[in-house]
């Protein structure tokens, strides 16, 4: 259940990297563990933890049916639910409160400004789940500066969040070196104390062993996740355009709807995301690495890499990305939703969210996605994300009620659709945060003050969207994920959740900001293949051969 509120995390510029096939949400490109490329205690924070060795950390997978789907799950997509709210028939996920009171402290990235501690949505969620939080929010654009320093330090809170977009740097090891495993706790059919919990699809669960050990408890993403180019429906309806349904089509229809004159461009610079999704450019980190016909390379050794980037220099060229744009100044979506920018991409959360933004001051406004297709006009080739890019984590040493009520907590985040339990995390108490009309849940100034996301980052149900107020736009969702979810393949490092050595964390850095250049004109096509040579003699070829191993060791995720 989708709250009301038209706010949503605002993911980074790292995290946008890291949600789409190309990357959160938003949200892949997380890493992890094997004992297998080990030796000293630090070489053992490397690698990964698959195949038998990992099936036996997993907890005992256990589905809910406390909710049918209206639109099931395909494909990889999420499952949707496109009905109206009935409080009277909403379920209870968990009979008798698993939380004992004991008090425990929370850090998790936010977006926005957190409610008081104290807050009538936190009181509610404490006395449902027999909990205590202490909540320590931090501002979700700066995140990873504090998580860095507070896990290089020794006062750590009981529980932290950490997006998969954050694990850079000397994170990852610290996650493996400053948190537990919750093997003693979940593995096996010990989850089925934590009902939600136990019905986290495996693929997300397995996304959560780092260092060798169950230590995440994940927030499950669907495959079929990918950045979605967005085009103002209403405005292609009005000029008779046609959808593009190839490159050539697309800069021909760009040079069409573009008026310099009028202020109106076709597109955002953020089309080159879409670029990476029409080449089969892979994504970033470790589910760039793929072996096929006996040779492992990586993603900007792809010839298609270069053919992305070259299209969207075109737009470029062409003058039909907005000035604004070029300058990275200001906001592509606002000039979205104000038609100066005709197809923008954003991750999938953006469909209901413009919507919902939109609705009462422009009640014309419809956003769609373009399906994606291949460089030739013909079927896309696209790369399944990982299913797990968010992880709550329980701190070394904690106490054992400490750990069981953080565990009662992330149980209760990980209701499924039709539960109190989400109605209550998602919308917060009735009369209070929000009221229902005609089955539509919406909130008041307090709801949209106070019920954001906090309690939402601890742990996830299996995927699913559902938006009660805009059903359409759910429907709209799946089915596009649905229909992109048929030409999506593996990676061979799908699944993993992979730490590489840190002297190799930074190589890859230069890139983004190469491609910047590199689509405005601002470098040429020799600086880019030069930074692929630079890339491969500084520790590319190396980081290679480290990789060869690691799947040598444990088998393709494919």
């Amino acid at each position: 259940m989708t709250p009301n509120s038209p706010s949503a995390p605002a993911p980074s510029r790292r995290g946008f990297l890291a949600s789409t096939a190309v990357a959160a949400a938003a949200v892949a490109g997380g890493m992890p563990l094997l004992a297998a490329c080990g030796g000293s205690e630090n070489k053992d924070r490397e690698g990964t933890t698959a195949g038998k060795a990992a099936q036996k950390l997993l907890p005992t997978f256990v589905a809910s049916a406390l909710a049918t789907p209206d639109l099931p799950s395909k494909n990889g997509s999420a499952a949707g639910y496109t009905g109206k709210v009935d409080l009277a028939k909403l379920v209870t996920s968990v009979p008798d409160k698993l939380g004992t009171g004991a008090p425990f402290k929370i850090m998790s990235p936010f977006w926005g400004s957190p409610p008081k501690a104290g807050c009538a949505y936190y009181t509610a969620l404490d006395a449902a789940a027999g909990t205590k939080v202490t909540w320590q929010n931090q501002d979700g654009t700066t995140y990873g500066e504090k998580l860095g320093a507070v896990l290089a330090g020794s006062s750590i809170p009981d529980m932290v969040v950490v997006p998969s977009w954050e694990l850079t740097g000397k994170i990852p090891s610290a996650v493996t070196s400053k948190f537990m495993d919750l093997g003693p706790y979940l593995a096996g059919d010990k989850v089925k104390k934590y009902p939600n919990l136990a019905a986290i699809p495996s693929d997300s669960w397995r996304m959560s062993i780092f260092g060798g050990a169950l230590r995440g408890i994940p927030m499950p993403a669907a495959s079929s996740t990918f950045i979605v180019p967005y085009y103002r429906k209403d405005i292609f309806d009005k000029k008779g355009y046609s959808v593009p349904k190839s490159p050539e089509e697309f800069l021909t229809w760009a040079k069409e709807a573009t008026s310099a004159k009028a202020r109106v461009y076709a597109c955002g610079d953020n089309m080159i995301w879409t670029a990476f999704n029409v080449f089969g450019v892979r994504s970033s980190g470790s589910l760039g690495w793929n072996l096929a016909d006996g040779k492992l390379t990586y993603r900007i050794e792809q010839p298609e890499y270069l053919e992305a980037l070259e299209w969207t220099r075109k737009l470029f060229d062409a003058g039909v990305v907005h000035p604004d744009d070029r300058a990275r100044s200001g906001d592509s979506g606002q000039r979205f939703t104000a038609g100066q920018v005709l197809m923008f991409n954003s991750d999938l959360s953006a469909w209901y969210v413009k919507t919902a933004e939109q609705a009462a001051s422009h009640p014309d406004f419809a956003i769609d996605g373009m399906d994606l297709f291949g460089a030739d006009g013909g079927a896309p080739k696209l790369y399944a994300s990982q299913p797990a890019t968010i992880w709550s984590f329980i701190r070394k040493g904690a106490s054992k009620a400490t750990v069981e009520n953080a565990l009662a907590a992330a149980d209760f985040a990980a209701a499924p659709y039709g539960t109190k339990e989400r109605m209550l995390v998602d919308y917060g108490v009735e009369g209070t945060h929000y009221t229902v009309k005609d089955g539509v849940p919406v909130k008041n100034d307090l709801g949209n003050s106070e019920v954001i996301n906090a309690w939402v980052m601890l742990a996830a149900p299996a995927p699913y969207l559902a938006h009660p107020d805009f059903p359409e736009v759910a429907r709209k969702q799946v089915e596009w994920q649905q229909r992109m979810g048929a030409f999506v393949s593996k990676t061979s490092t799908y699944g993993m959740n992979i730490v590489e050595p840190s002297r190799y964390a930074n190589l890859a850095t230069p890139f983004e900001q190469l491609e910047i250049d590199y689509v405005r004109g601002n470098r040429k096509l020799s600086d880019v293949q030069g930074a692929i040579s630079t890339w491969k003699s500084s520790g590319g070829d190396k980081l290679r051969a480290w990789y060869q191993q690691l799947l040598d060791q444990n088998g393709s995720g494919n």
